[in-house]
């Protein structure tokens, strides 16, 4: 508003305030100084210490040419800011002030007529901008408070197991999706690790997320093989109908047996890190993605747990760029991981990102969960 508005009409000040609670809340402001500021914030809006509140309850734009127009009503205001002129304008979103921008001048200024029905309509302008915004914001902060709601707040302590995971959402669009990742704990000898990627970057995206993460939640706790939990979390989505694509990744350690059996719903293999630190990618034939087949099959693959092995689960956020080969980066993510210091699992997955480019802009959210076997 600032950038556009004070070069257009000459104004060397500029306040953005809204109504909270019957206060004037200053939201932004130019051209004063932060003391200032701090007295004209908060103010109650019935306050006769400046127009703005007169201005938001009555809808009425409110113009002072010079300082002795301002006095008579307002006799402090003029010795706070120093301004010699203002145009104080109500910002009305259908029909109701919720806020006051206010034009200031550093010399007296008069408002001809063309200039303050000029104004006037360009408050409009500002309130239909402000309002586009608070609801951005309002979108945004349920929407993250629902990812933070859907995504384990830690993961469980697991005898014989080192974990780290994290989660990075797209950095455009509103800082949501669908990837998420779970580690369940299934008695002394059991634990199930989980991974997925829901289709899109928006609120719906996120709660289909959250369906699927308590759907394999129950399933896993009950004990039922990785193929089954994939196929009873399937039919749950295909009787939903969410229209939009799920991968899943799902693995069940079992540390008596020393084994892991590992069932794809269309996700990326997990990657192996055997304790000479040869990496490569584990062979698991994928199912199709859930949702889609009620009847679908998942392949079971079963892997030795051997002492120092490592897996890394990860979504296609970390691995898909755009003018790369997929091959070439799935190359580039193992070699990574080879490489990398494996005493600190937060530390080793920093480094992954950082070396896969995704730690700064991400077109696609990243999911990752890293698990290390130490006995």
């Amino acid at each position: 508003i600032a950038d556009q508005i004070m070069p257009a009409f000459g104004a060397q000040g500029l306040v953005v305030s809204t109504a909270e609670a019957g206060r004037l809340r200053i939201t932004g402001y130019r051209g004063y100084a932060p003391h200032i500021i701090e007295r004209l914030d908060v103010l109650p809006l019935d306050t006769d210490f400046t127009p703005a509140g007169h201005a938001i309850a009555s809808g009425i734009p409110a113009f002072f040419a010079d300082p002795e127009e301002m006095r008579r009503i307002y006799p402090e205001a003029q010795q706070v800011s120093g301004k010699q002129a203002w145009a104080f304008l109500p910002l009305i979103i259908s029909g109701r002030p919720v806020g006051c921008c206010v034009l200031s001048y550093d010399q007296p200024h008069a408002f001809p007529a063309e200039e303050r029905a000029v104004l006037a309509s360009l408050a409009g302008l500002v309130a239909q901008a402000l309002d586009r915004a608070r609801l951005y914001d309002a979108k945004h902060e349920l929407a993250h408070g629902l990812q933070q709601a859907l995504l384990p707040r830690a993961l469980p302590r697991v005898d014989g197991l080192r974990v780290a995971a994290r989660y990075l959402p797209a950095t455009r669009g509103m800082d949501i999706g669908g990837d998420f990742y779970d580690l369940i704990r299934l008695g002394d000898t059991a634990a199930a690790a989980v991974i997925g990627d829901v289709q899109g970057h928006n609120v719906a995206a996120a709660a289909l997320m959250g369906q699927v993460r308590t759907g394999v939640y129950a399933h896993a706790t009950l004990g039922t093989p990785p193929d089954q939990v994939l196929a009873r979390t399937n039919r749950l989505l295909t009787d939903l109908a969410p229209e939009l694509f799920t991968s899943c990744l799902y693995a069940h350690f079992d540390f008596a047996r020393r084994r892991v059996c590992l069932a794809s719903a269309g996700h990326p293999p997990p990657l192996l890190r055997l304790p000479d630190r040869v990496t490569r990618l584990a062979v698991v034939p994928p199912g199709p993605l859930l949702g889609i087949d009620p009847d679908a099959e998942f392949p079971l693959t079963e892997i030795p747990l051997t002492p120092g092995l490592m897996l890394a689960f990860y979504t296609d956020g970390l691995v898909e760029t755009p003018g790369v080969d997929l091959d070439d980066s799935l190359a580039g993510l193992a070699h990574h991981l080879a490489q990398a210091d494996e005493r600190d699992l937060d530390l080793l997955i920093d480094d992954l990102l950082s070396k896969s480019g995704t730690a700064g802009q991400r077109t696609d959210d990243v999911a990752i969960l890293v698990l290390h076997d130490r006995s």
